[in-house]
């Protein structure tokens, strides 16, 4: 059972191991959705994450004798290192067991804090079913990510710390993977002040949790497919289901696309590298039907690879329309490509990229195609240039841009 008893036991023994994260209120956030936004920014801790919470109490309440066994998980990254993290504190072995498409930052990060690292299957389903056979063969103390009740009693002191930031708080809104954080924070909340609501927030192309609340039990999806790999999950976690079904109040999802704007969104505004699943929640802002609320977004995570941060910001800059493609026909004679740049330029455009295809037409003194990358200051800029190319009769046609980095 979750008892608020545990609750305040979990409080006290993370804050051997866990950084503070005061609530950050966010001007910019609020004025986007009318409610007024606070940050939970869990990406600030030693680990980069919550899950250092719920492993290190989880890790807390086992028998010398369990410890001494060696700890195996499974996780996509967050929950490994939280798991490593304590094992070390412990003076213990630790294996992991991570999905092959896991971030090379959390893979590491785990193997830093001298876990062994397991890679197998592509998604955390397939990895979890791997450590437990490697838990059964060698006698491992298996630590689950999210279906354990004590992982889920040391996840809740999130919501402790935001009840004591934010007292009046109305929403609380919490990213979902297999369930855990959202089980804790649900169920402390709700003993602490019944009147909050708290939302989970799936990535709509690994929304578990919300296909089996809508049938009632826990349900298996066929596939996921998701740039937030941290919540990257086919089935929730069936232990703390019934009290995901009794505290949660609603669900949302959020598309990839929106991911990729908030990340844009965080980093210049709150100057914070969050990773995808951990700004689930912030992207939820805008589904919010309610208006001049306190809210809590909990940024759960910030272990986010270089390759993947370099390929969101692009994709961000391009759904902002701050880096755009186009195509424009013009006679193949000299000065045709000055006389286009020219004509951006007059706009403030910034060119960043070209290419020039003589042979798009046989006749080359018909048209040769210039394909231009430009950099605008947004959708309203890009119009602008688009508009003054038509004008000199460039008769610009948009593309999808290629990448740049």
């Amino acid at each position: 059972m979750l008892t608020l008893e545990k609750f305040e036991d979990a409080y006290n023994v993370v804050q051997k191991v866990v950084l503070p994260t005061t609530l950050i209120k966010s001007e910019f956030f609020s004025k986007q959705c009318g409610n007024t936004v606070y940050l939970k920014p869990e990406n600030m801790q030693l680990t980069g994450a919550y899950k250092i919470r719920g492993a290190y109490y989880k890790i807390s309440t086992l028998s010398d004798e369990d410890r001494q066994k060696g700890l195996i998980t499974a996780s996509a990254g967050n929950h490994a290192q939280g798991v490593a993290y304590a094992a070390k504190a412990y003076g213990v072995k630790a294996t992991i067991v991570m999905p092959t498409s896991t971030p090379l930052i959390k893979i590491n990060r785990t193997k830093a804090y001298g876990a062994e690292v397991v890679l197998h299957g592509s998604v955390y389903d397939e990895a979890c079913q791997y450590a437990l056979k490697l838990s059964e063969e060698h006698g491992y103390t298996f630590i689950h990510p999210f279906d354990d009740l004590d992982v889920a009693t040391g996840q809740s002191t999130v919501a402790m710390e935001i009840i004591k930031d934010l007292p009046f708080v109305d929403k609380i809104l919490v990213p979902v993977g297999g369930g855990g954080l959202a089980t804790g924070v649900s169920a402390l909340a709700k003993m602490l002040n019944p009147n909050i609501k708290v939302i989970g927030v799936e990535p709509s192309g690994a929304a578990c949790l919300k296909a089996s609340l809508a049938k009632g039990e826990v349900t298996t999806l066929d596939q996921v497919d998701t740039i937030a790999d941290g919540t990257a999950v086919k089935t929730p976690g069936s232990n703390i289901f019934p009290y995901l079904q009794q505290n949660l109040d609603d669900i949302i999802t959020v598309d990839d696309s929106e991911l990729i704007v908030a990340f844009l969104d965080m980093l210049e505004n709150h100057k914070m590298l969050v990773e995808n699943s951990g700004l689930l929640t912030v992207a939820a802002l805008k589904h919010l039907e309610a208006k001049d609320e306190k809210v809590v977004s909990i940024l759960s995570g910030g272990n986010m690879d270089v390759i993947t941060f370099a390929s969101v910001v692009q994709h961000g800059l391009i759904a902002r329309s701050r880096i755009f493609t186009v195509s424009v026909l013009l006679p193949d004679k000299p000065g045709e490509l000055q006389n286009v740049a020219g004509v951006i330029a007059n706009e403030n455009g910034n060119i960043i990229k070209l290419e020039h295809n003589q042979f798009v037409s046989i006749n080359r003194n018909s048209a040769v195609e210039l394909v231009i990358t430009i950099e605008a200051y947004g959708q309203e800029h890009k119009e602008q240039i688009m508009s003054v190319l038509k004008d000199k009769g460039y008769r610009p046609i948009e593309k999808k841009p290629k990448p740049i980095y």
